[in-house]
C-alpha cells in the first residue's frame, strides 16, 4: 500500500466529496417535505389518499435505487411530451435526475418514519389538545409534529446515513461524485484499493459526523431529561 499515493489523490477525493454533500442534503432536504406530505395522506382517513400514498412508498421501497436514477434519467427521455415540455429544462441535465431520484427514494422511507412516529403518539395528548380549543393544523405543528420529530430520530439518522452512501449511484449518469472520481482514478492508475480505501473512509467520517449530529439532537430534544 503506497501512502504517498493516497496522499496525493486525497486533494481530487476531497474535491469531488463536495458534490456528495451537495446531493445527500438536497436530496434529504426536498425528502422530508416529501415524506411528511404522504404520512399524512397515510394517516388519513380518505382511501384515495391513503392508497396514493401505500403504493408511492411500496413502489419506492421496493425497487433498487439504481433502477428509479435510469428510469429517471434514461426512460423518461423517450417519452416525447416530457421532451416537448419545460420538464425537459431540468430532466435532461443529470444532476437534477439524481436529485429527483433521491428525493422520491428517501421520501418513501421517510414517510414510513414518520407515518410510524405519527401513530405513536398518544392519543390522549390529541384529546387533551382538541379540550384547548386547538384546531386540527395547530395541533398537527404544535403537538404532533414536534413529538413525530423527536420520535423518529433514531430512525431517520440511519435514512440520513443511507442517503448518504446512496449517492455514490451519481456516478452512473456520469456524475463526478467522490465514487465517480474514485473510478477515474482507479480507469487510470489500476490501483483500487489505495483509492477505495481514501474514499471508503471519507464515507466514514461524513457518517460518524451524521451520527454524532443526531445523538446530539436526541439528548437536545430529550424531553423527559429537559423537564
Amino acid at each position: 500500500m503506497d501512502l504517498d499515493f493516497m496522499l496525493e489523490h486525497l486533494p481530487r477525493l476531497l474535491r469531488a466529496t463536495k458534490l456528495t454533500i451537495q446531493l445527500t442534503l438536497l436530496s434529504l432536504f426536498f425528502g422530508i417535505f416529501v415524506g411528511v406530505f404522504f404520512a399524512i395522506l397515510r394517516t388519513s382517513n380518505n382511501k384515495i389518499l391513503y392508497y396514493i400514498s401505500y403504493y408511492y412508498s411500496y413502489i419506492l421501497r421496493g425497487t433498487p435505487l439504481l433502477v428509479q436514477i435510469f428510469i429517471i434519467y434514461f426512460g423518461l427521455g423517450q417519452v416525447e411530451w416530457i421532451r416537448e415540455s419545460f420538464l425537459w429544462i431540468f430532466l435532461k441535465e443529470p444532476y437534477s435526475c439524481a436529485i429527483l431520484a433521491f428525493t422520491l427514494n428517501t421520501g418513501a422511507y421517510s414517510s414510513e418514519i414518520f407515518r410510524s412516529a405519527f401513530e405513536t403518539i398518544n392519543r390522549g395528548i390529541v384529546d387533551a389538545a382538541k379540550g384547548l380549543g386547538l384546531n386540527k393544523i395547530n395541533t398537527f405543528l404544535k403537538i404532533k409534529l414536534p413529538i413525530a420529530i423527536r420520535q423518529s430520530l433514531p430512525a431517520y439518522g440511519n435514512e440520513m446515513i443511507l442517503m448518504l452512501k446512496g449517492t455514490s449511484l451519481a456516478s452512473t449518469v456520469t456524475l463526478l461524485d467522490l465514487t465517480g472520481v474514485a473510478k477515474h482514478i482507479i480507469s487510470t492508475t489500476f490501483r483500487p484499493v489505495e483509492v477505495f480505501i481514501v474514499a471508503g473512509s471519507i464515507y466514514l467520517i461524513m457518517t460518524f459526523i451524521i451520527h454524532n449530529f443526531i445523538k446530539f439532537l436526541e439528548k437536545k430534544l430529550d424531553y423527559k431529561k429537559n423537564a
